[in-house]
């Protein structure tokens, strides 16, 4: 039995995200420039995913927002191509399967929105994440694709849906 469960985001849960998100970020030592750290829009995911064929998810555990995963359009991509974002969980909801429900979702709501393909960005620092996107047939670029401002991020993958 699972003690979770996945939501679409509300504008209530911007502050809580953005804490999750940044604290994941300074755990593993990526509060670096060129990351999402220090994107305005951290601050206000529920306006950016707002956009056409923007989805993102919320996990629920135990009464308590711990995490999301979102799916959108980044500028550039081609338009069979959908970026993978902002997969961040906060320390109680790793190792619970909370992230592998999250990142199916998201490839689920890709297929759906009529994606082809699915990208993602990240780094090193991030290596718990890696794994992950492996085991779900994501396999490496040589280099970036689109635009999302992230040059942090020197990892970059792609998976066909």
């Amino acid at each position: 039995m699972n003690n979770y469960s996945i939501r679409k985001i509300e504008p209530t849960d911007n502050e809580a995200l953005a804490k999750i998100i940044r604290d994941a970020l300074t755990e593993f030592k990526a509060n670096k420039p060129g990351t999402v750290y220090f994107d305005d829009s951290t601050d206000h995911l529920y306006e950016l995913f707002k956009q056409e064929k923007g989805i993102y998810q919320v996990a629920i555990y135990n009464n308590h927002l711990v995490g999301g995963s979102g799916i959108i359009h980044t500028t550039g991509l081609d338009i069979d191509t959908c970026e993978l974002v902002k997969l961040y969980l906060s320390p109680a909801a790793r190792g619970k399967g909370i992230g592998k429900a999250l990142m199916q979702k998201c490839l689920d709501e890709a297929k759906n929105a009529g994606y082809k393909k699915v990208y993602l960005e990240t780094m090193p620092e991030l290596i718990s994440a890696i794994p992950m996107y492996e085991q779900f047939g994501f396999s490496y670029l040589p280099g970036p694709l689109g635009n999302s401002g992230h040059t942090g991020c020197d990892i970059w993958m792609i998976k066909l849906l």
